[in-house]
C-alpha cells in the first residue's frame, strides 16, 4: 500500500496555510520544513489537497467501521460517524459504536412493528364503524332528496301555468328590452375596444397589462420580462494581453506612474519590466526578447527559494524600480534592466516596500521586525526602527520624513526621521495587522486586522474614530479612493474600500463612517483591490481565477474575467485604461478598459 512520506505531508501543510491566508505562518513553516528544496511541483497540486486528503481518511475510516464482516445490507445499516470521533478514536472503538447504533435501531423496529400490529386491529374494527354510519346517512338523504324532488315538480307546473298568460301580454315588451340590449351591447364593445387602446399605451410603460375582469391581454407572463436581470458582460478575448515568461507564480506588478512600462515580481527570483504597446496582445520573453527585461536577483541557475521578489514600487518619476526579496535585500534598477544599488541590513525578508513622494528615501518593512528608511542618493540605510515586537507587515508613507508601520504584533506605530521614538502609537487592534494606508491629505490612517476589522485613526487622538465590524472574516487589504482634498477628483467624496476572506468587499463614507455598498461577487477570499484614477471604479481579484470590475455608483460588477489561477494583485494604469494582474499560474494579465 502506498504511504505519503513526510515531505509530501509538509508541502500538503504548506500550501493549506497559503491558500488559507497565513501567509506569515507558512513562511515560516516553509523555512523550517525545508519546502524550498521539495521537489514537488506545486502546480500539479490542486487547491484544498489537504482537505481533500483528510476529508477521505476520515472516509476511509468510517467506511472500515462499517465493515462489520457480514452481508448486511450497505446503504440501509450504514451508520454516519462524527468528525471528532472519527479523530480520536481507533478502529475497534468506532466498530463498537457501530453496532451499539445498529441494535438500537433493531431493538426500535421491533418495538414500532409490535406497535404498528395493533394499531392495524384497530383501525380495522374503526374503519367498519365507520362505514356502517355512513350508509345509514346515505339512506336518509335519498329519502329526503327524493321527497323535495316530488315538491319541486308541483311548484313547476303551477309556474308554468302562470307565465304562459304573462308572456302573452308582455311579449312586446321583451322584444323592445332585446333591441335595447342589442344597442347598448355595441356600446360596450366599444368601450372595450378604447380600454384595448389605452391598454396598449399602458404596456408600452410596463410591457405586461392585466385586465380588470382578470383575463390576460397579450403573450403569457413568463414570455415577456418587464425588467432584464444585470449580467455583468466578459472582457472580449481581444481585450486580454497574456504576458509569458515566468516560471513561478506572480506575486507583485505595478505600472510605471509615467510611459507604458509594467513591473512584475515572481518566486522564481525575478523581476521583469515589461514595455506594453498599444495593441500589443500576447508578450514571451522567448520570442520577443525586446519587449522585456529580466531582472535576475541571484546569479547562475538555483533552485532556492530565498530570493523570490515579494515586493515593488516605482519611484514617482517612473525612472527607478526598487525590489524588495526574501532575501532581506532591497534593490534599486533603471528602467534598462541595470542594477543600480543593493541595500543590505534586513535579517529576513522584506515584506513591504515604499519610495517616499519625492524619491530621496525608500521605507521597507520585514519579517525581522524593523523598518529601514534607505537614502537612494547615497545607498546606504538612514535610520533603523525597531519599535515592533513582531514581524513588521506593511509601511506606508504620511509625508516625505513621516511614515506609519504596522506588525502581527497588533500594533501601529508613526515615526519621523530624526526621532529615535514613535511620535504616535495606536493600539486597537486584536489581530495581525495586515494592511495600512495614509488618506490623501496625510490626515487620518486606515488600518485592516486579522480580528474581522478595520479602522481610521486620527493623528489628534489616540484611539480610532471608526470602527468597521461588518465583515465576517480576516481583512487583507484596504484602500482610499483617488477622490475627495488632496486629489485630482476634490468633488468627489472620500471612499475606504476593504477587501475581506468573506469573499466581500466593502466600501465605507470615511467622514460619516458607515457602509456604503457590500460587494458580493466572489467565491473566494478576495486578496487585492485597485480603484481607477478616476475614482469610478474598483477592480478586485481572487483565488478564484476572478477580476471583477465594480462601479462605485451602484455596487454592480460592469465586467469580469476568468483567468487560469489565483489572483495576488491587480493595479490600473496612470490613464485608467488597462488593468493588470499577476497569477499563480506563472502569467502576469493585461486587461483593456475603455468603456
Amino acid at each position: 500500500m502506498a504511504s505519503i512520506t513526510s515531505v509530501e505531508l509538509n508541502y500538503l501543510v504548506f500550501r493549506y496555510l497559503q491558500e488559507s491566508g497565513f501567509t506569515h505562518s507558512a513562511f515560516v513553516f516553509g523555512n523550517e520544513g525545508g519546502i524550498n528544496k521539495c521537489p514537488i511541483d506545486g502546480n500539479l497540486v490542486p487547491p484544498g489537497a489537504l482537505v481533500t486528503f483528510v476529508q477521505k481518511g476520515l472516509q476511509f475510516l468510517e467506511m472500515e467501521a462499517n465493515l462489520n464482516n457480514c452481508d448486511a445490507d450497505f446503504d440501509e445499516d450504514f451508520s454516519f460517524l462524527q468528525p471528532l470521533d472519527l479523530i480520536t478514536k481507533d478502529v475497534h472503538e468506532l466498530k463498537k459504536m457501530v453496532n451499539e447504533r445498529r441494535r438500537k435501531r433493531q431493538r426500535g423496529k421491533t418495538k414500532e412493528s409490535e406497535k404498528e400490529h395493533d394499531g392495524d386491529r384497530g383501525l380495522t374494527r374503526e374503519k367498519e364503524r365507520q362505514e356502517r354510519e355512513k350508509e345509514r346517512e346515505k339512506d336518509k338523504e335519498n329519502l329526503e332528496n327524493h321527497k323535495e324532488q316530488e315538491l319541486q315538480n308541483e311548484n313547476q307546473i303551477s309556474r308554468e301555468m302562470v307565465s304562459d298568460q304573462e308572456d302573452k301580454i308582455n311579449g312586446t315588451k321583451k322584444e323592445d328590452a332585446k333591441k335595447k340590449d342589442r344597442v347598448n351591447g355595441t356600446k360596450k364593445d366599444d368601450g372595450k375596444k378604447e380600454g384595448k387602446v389605452n391598454g396598449a399605451k399602458k404596456e408600452d410603460k410596463v410591457n405586461v397589462k392585466l385586465e380588470e375582469d382578470g383575463a390576460f391581454g397579450g403573450p403569457e407572463p413568463m414570455d415577456i420580462c418587464t425588467t432584464s436581470a444585470f449580467q455583468p458582460c466578459e472582457f472580449l478575448k481581444s481585450d486580454v494581453t497574456i504576458l509569458e515568461g515566468h516560471k513561478s507564480e506572480v506575486c507583485a506588478c505595478a505600472w510605471s506612474p509615467t510611459g507604458s512600462f509594467l513591473a512584475s515580481g515572481s518566486g522564481d527570483s525575478t523581476a521583469r519590466i515589461w514595455t506594453i504597446a498599444e495593441g500589443t496582445r500576447k508578450l514571451d520573453s522567448k520570442n520577443d526578447p525586446s519587449s522585456v527585461l529580466v531582472l535576475q536577483h541571484i546569479r547562475g541557475t538555483t533552485t532556492e527559494k530565498n530570493k523570490d521578489v515579494t515586493t515593488l514600487d516605482w519611484n514617482g518619476e517612473g525612472t527607478l524600480l526598487a525590489t524588495g526579496s526574501y532575501d532581506g535585500q532591497a534593490r534599486i534598477w533603471t528602467t534598462n534592466g541595470e542594477l543600480k544599488s543593493t541595500l543590505c541590513k534586513h535579517k529576513g525578508p522584506i515584506f513591504s516596500l515604499k519610495w517616499n513622494k519625492k524619491g530621496d528615501y525608500i521605507l521597507t518593512g520585514g519579517f525581522d521586525g524593523s523598518a529601514i528608511v534607505w537614502d537612494v542618493q547615497a545607498e546606504k540605510w538612514k535610520q533603523q526602527f525597531d519599535f515592533h515586537r513582531g514581524s513588521t507587515l506593511d509601511v506606508d508613507w504620511r509625508n516625505n520624513v513621516s511614515f506609519a508601520s504596522s506588525s502581527n504584533d497588533t500594533m501601529i506605530h508613526v515615526c519621523k526621521i530624526g526621532e529615535n521614538h514613535p511620535v504616535k502609537t495606536f493600539a486597537g487592534h486584536q489581530g495581525e495587522v495586515n494592511c495600512i494606508k495614509w488618506d490623501p491629505t496625510g490626515s487620518i490612517l486606515a488600518s485592516c486586522s486579522d480580528d474581522n476589522t478595520a479602522k481610521i485613526w486620527s493623528m489628534k487622538q489616540d484611539k480610532y474614530i471608526h470602527d468597521f465590524r461588518e465583515h465576517s472574516k480576516e481583512i487583507y487589504a484596504i484602500r482610499w479612493s483617488p477622490t475627495g482634498p488632496g486629489t485630482n477628483n476634490p468633488n468627489k467624496k472620500l471612499v475606504l474600500a476593504s477587501a475581506s476572506c468573506d469573499s466581500t468587499v466593502k466600501l465605507w463614507d470615511a467622514e460619516l463612517g458607515k457602509l456604503i455598498h457590500s460587494l458580493n461577487g466572489h467565491r473566494d477570499r478576495v486578496y487585492t483591490i485597485s480603484f481607477s484614477p478616476n475614482g469610478e471604479y474598483l477592480a478586485s481579484g481572487s483565488p478564484d481565477k476572478s477580476i471583477n470590475i465594480w462601479s462605485l455608483n451602484d455596487g454592480k460588477i460592469i465586467k469580469t474575467y476568468k483567468g487560469n489561477g489565483g489572483i495576488f494583485e491587480v493595479c490600473w494604469n496612470k490613464e485608467g485604461d488597462k488593468i493588470a494582474a499577476c497569477f499563480s499560474n506563472n502569467t502576469v494579465c493585461i486587461l483593456d478598459f475603455r468603456m
